[in-house]
């Protein structure tokens, strides 16, 4: 683990303790909080997909052969978003 060097550092403004290790865990695992947007994204988007096919089977707007594997499409993207997000959570905790 490496520390901060007071003496060589040439900054007259030291960084605190909360922002070393906050900075460090940021290069640690860089564009963490984009990869959570894009998760929240793609989960929300899956979500709203799946509530429209439901919506079209119920009005019997589409043909079940079409529509339940579109809707388990929607469905396994969500899963997927929940997955990715339960792992990034995960590794950020180590």
């Amino acid at each position: 683990m490496v520390q901060p060097n007071p003496k060589k550092s040439t900054n007259k403004r030291q960084l605190s303790t909360e922002q070393y290790a906050r900075l460090k865990a940021e290069a640690a695992s860089p564009y963490r909080g984009l990869r959570k947007f894009v998760y929240l994204s793609f989960g929300a988007s899956g979500l709203i997909g799946a509530f429209i096919f439901v919506l079209q089977l119920l009005a019997q707007k589409t043909a079940l052969d079409i529509g339940l594997p579109s809707l388990a499409l929607q469905l396994g993207v969500v899963a997927l978003m929940v997955f990715l997000w339960r792992w990034e959570d995960s590794r950020q905790e180590r």
